[in-house]
């Protein structure tokens, strides 16, 4: 198996919310864009809350509504081998930036940004945590993961095709 060109972590608090969603959402663009061979994707989350497991019922609900499918992924806390693997590291939020910076090689420091960065009309600085809200946080959250996955993949095929 070849080296993915580009390789992402999306970063949230416990992994079992919005991290997960942008994983399963963006795995679908790279498949649809046939780029999947090309790019590396995980997520994984500031606290490890919930090692190994399977990502929020209300999150895969609905997610599964919008046809992305999150029942494999399985919940990860950040180690410190992703500041080295990866070449961007999404966070969800400040505090989740916040954390990272604060565990970061500061070589690498250059990698953390915010998903909702890559927001192309919604005006939001982040994608805010639905757990303890109800279902309209969910669908909300997942409205910001698709617009910026979008914003992300103009962002990503320019990185794999140059």
């Amino acid at each position: 198996m070849n080296e993915a060109d580009f390789k992402i972590l999306f970063v949230c608090m416990g992994n079992i919310c919005r991290s997960p969603t942008a994983e399963a959402v963006f795995f679908k663009r790279l498949s649809d864009r046939d780029v999947l061979h090309k790019v590396k994707i995980d997520s994984a989350g500031t606290h490890n809350f919930h090692p190994n497991a399977p990502p929020d019922e209300r999150s895969q609900t609905h997610a599964l509504k919008r046809g992305y499918d999150l029942s494999n992924l399985r919940a990860r806390s950040v180690v410190e081998s992703d500041f080295e693997e990866f070449d961007l590291l999404l966070t969800m939020d400040w505090d989740n930036r916040a954390l990272l910076e604060e565990r970061c090689p500061a070589q690498h420091l250059h990698k953390i940004r915010g998903l909702a960065e890559f927001l192309q009309t919604t005006q939001a600085s982040v994608i805010p945590d639905p757990y303890y809200g109800g279902a309209q946080g969910f669908e909300h959250v997942l409205d910001l993961i698709e617009e910026a996955s979008d914003g992300l993949m103009k962002f990503i095929i320019h990185k794999v095709q140059s």
